[in-house]
């Protein structure tokens, strides 16, 4: 069996009055991700540890974010093409592993909905999508609430 790893990181501002995207979910709160997209940076980590696993370059290859295509585009769409990209070289998903570092809103309940949501995009079960969350402790711009960060791992077959 062919196995390769992949990871993946994603980093957006944040700003009130925008959406928070997250796993593919609207989460509500004040402040929301600057970005070209919907700003959802499970989802973009998760596409990036995707597409490194399969040594397929990033997500700003595929999707660059100087590309009127992308604007505002919601980034379930993006994993979807992910997975397709890598299920044309043969590929399958064996699991993905995440985290999520943000001050507020408080995430773990949404987290079993994430998890159900990237599973039915990535055509697999739940069980294979680990999401955890974090804070800063109120360290640096994530503790100020200026920002938020995700990683991803993913095992690919």
């Amino acid at each position: 069996m062919n196995l390769r790893t992949g990871q993946g990181i994603d980093f957006h501002r944040l700003e009130k009055g925008l959406k928070l995207w997250l796993g593919g979910l609207l989460i509500p709160s004040e402040k929301g991700c600057i970005a070209h997209s919907d700003g959802d940076v499970l989802l973009h980590a998760i596409c990036d540890a995707i597409l490194g696993a399969a040594a397929l370059g990033d997500i700003g290859h595929h999707f660059p974010d100087t590309s009127p295509e992308f604007k505002n585009i919601d980034s379930k769409i993006l994993l979807r093409r992910t997975s397709d990209i890598i299920k044309a070289k043969g590929y399958t998903i064996v699991n993905v592993d995440s985290t999520v570092c943000l001050e507020k809103p408080k995430i773990s309940a949404f987290i079993p909905e994430m998890r159900t949501t990237i599973a039915g995009i990535l055509e697999t079960s739940p069980d294979n999508i680990s999401i955890k969350a974090t804070t800063a402790e109120k360290m640096g711009f994530i503790g100020r609430e200026e920002g938020v960060v995700a990683i991803a791992s993913v095992l690919l077959k």
